[in-house]
């Protein structure tokens, strides 16, 4: 006589095979899966004017709105720039666009190029105001992205580069292409 399988499967998503008997045959958990991956919105411009010395992930302040946005992908921090104060106290970040979310009440709709307000410690945004008020220092966003369902800023302590220093690098970037492309014959 053939045994007979039964599938249970029990509200923590874990499979329980059982033959006639009552005999625990196999188990397994099952393993969800996020499918849906919150964008990463990138300043690529950045690291190519700027040599980037160091960088420091800050939290953001954002109406619902922009949230959406930025999930959406509706963002750009082409033309962004961050302002350290130490009267007052804050870090604020500029001219970087998040698209108007279309869903949203008109009422409760966000002014695209609004100035955001940066969340760091007193200690931290001292030490960047201080490095940003000698000569050629800057802060720059080199991305947005979502880290435990909340929005952060990876700003860039950057110095600025000379175009002889961004012709060089060019060369280099295309030297490394070609010993890359040689390496693959080669193989």
């Amino acid at each position: 006589m053939e045994e007979l399988l039964v599938l249970f499967s029990i509200k923590q998503s874990i499979d329980v095979l059982f033959d006639l008997n009552g005999d625990i045959i196999q188990r397994h958990a099952m393993v969800k899966k996020k499918t849906t991956k919150s964008p990463v919105i990138e300043n690529r411009r950045a690291r190519h004017d700027y040599n980037i010395e160091d960088t420091l992930e800050v939290g953001i302040v954002l109406k619902g709105s922009e949230v959406k946005s930025i999930r959406n992908g509706q963002a750009s921090l082409a033309e962004g720039w961050i302002r350290a104060s130490l009267r007052p106290l804050e870090l604020s970040l500029h001219g970087v666009h998040i698209a108007e979310y279309s869903d949203a009440h008109p009422t409760k709709q966000h002014l695209p190029a609004r100035t955001r307000i940066l969340l760091a410690h007193k200690r931290e945004i001292t030490s960047l105001a201080t490095f940003t008020h000698s000569q050629g220092h800057t802060l720059v966003p080199l991305k947005i992205y979502f880290s435990n369902n909340k929005a952060k800023v990876l700003l860039g302590l950057a110095s600025g580069k000379r175009k002889s220093d961004k012709r060089q690098d060019l060369a280099l970037k295309a030297a490394k292409r070609e010993m890359d492309r040689a390496m693959k014959r080669r193989l």
